[in-house]
């Protein structure tokens, strides 16, 4: 089992991963012939999630779909942080305990 760190770890690259994906569909969405790239994350077996960057099967970028990829990627950032941030709490609540 992963550490809480870790797992954080893993969502923190995962949410980059679909922003970089996001920012370069945007950037070449008048590109002729360019197909979207979409990150696909699953869970880890030892905790966290696995990403990796796929092409879409058809051409062509959808302007709304990357906003929404955009928030979403943002409401990962946030809930990994506030994990990040729990973690840190809960080991300063162990260190008091033991002090």
């Amino acid at each position: 089992m992963s550490s809480l760190n870790a797992i954080a770890a893993s969502g923190l690259s995962a949410a980059r991963m679909r922003l970089d994906a996001s920012a370069g569909n945007v950037a070449n969405m008048n590109t002729p012939g360019y197909r979207a790239q979409r990150v696909v994350q699953q869970a880890a077996p030892e905790g966290g999630v696995d990403a990796s960057v796929q092409r879409a099967n058809a051409e062509g970028v959808s302007l709304e779909q990357e906003v929404v990829d955009q928030l979403a990627a943002k409401q990962d950032f946030m809930a990994n942080v506030q994990t990040l941030r729990t973690a840190d709490a809960v080991m300063g609540a162990l260190l008091d305990v033991q002090a």
